[in-house]
């Protein structure tokens, strides 16, 4: 074991406990953030990026429900918004809820609903000058590197 499989490790364990909004009060610790509606893939490209030593934390927005107040005050990590068309949204949707059992119509999968939910998450990417990926067909790997690439960027701006 050398100090990269520790740093891969740490961060695989950081990413697990800020895992879809938890440990919110120190979520500064991050290196980055990542954040959008519901099954915009966050979890594993959280995963994929901790494998590859950065510590990720994800986020959920939830529609009618104001952002929590730790993402919005963060300022050391990068935070991008995760965002994917509403038609595609509700066919990754439909497909969990299927998987689960469930057969029920809700806004989770109702199309204008999806379309308001997403509207308001790119909104409020806009307001928050956060960058943002549309992961509509974008493999986890893809989306990652899309954030490497980011992080990069602003190592780079900074110097």
């Amino acid at each position: 074991m050398d100090a990269r499989y520790l740093d891969r490790i740490e961060a695989l364990n950081f990413s697990i406990a800020h895992d879809d909004g938890q440990s919110l009060d120190s979520i500064d610790g991050a290196e980055v953030i990542l954040t959008g509606a519901s099954r915009t893939s966050k979890t594993p490209t959280c995963v994929y990026l901790a494998i590859r030593g950065i510590r990720a934390a994800n986020v959920p927005l939830v529609p009618r429900m104001p952002p929590p107040p730790q993402l919005l005050a963060a300022r050391r990590p990068l935070i991008v918004g995760l965002w994917v068309s509403p038609d595609r949204l509700v066919q990754v949707r439909r497909n969990r809820l299927t998987s689960m059992g469930e057969d029920r119509d809700s806004d989770y999968v109702e199309l204008d609903a999806v379309r308001a939910e997403i509207a308001a998450t790119r909104q409020l990417f806009e307001n928050q000058d956060w960058p943002t990926i549309d992961v509509s067909r974008r493999s986890i790997e893809e989306t990652a590197a899309a954030v490497m690439n980011l992080l990069a960027e602003r190592k780079d701006a900074a110097r």
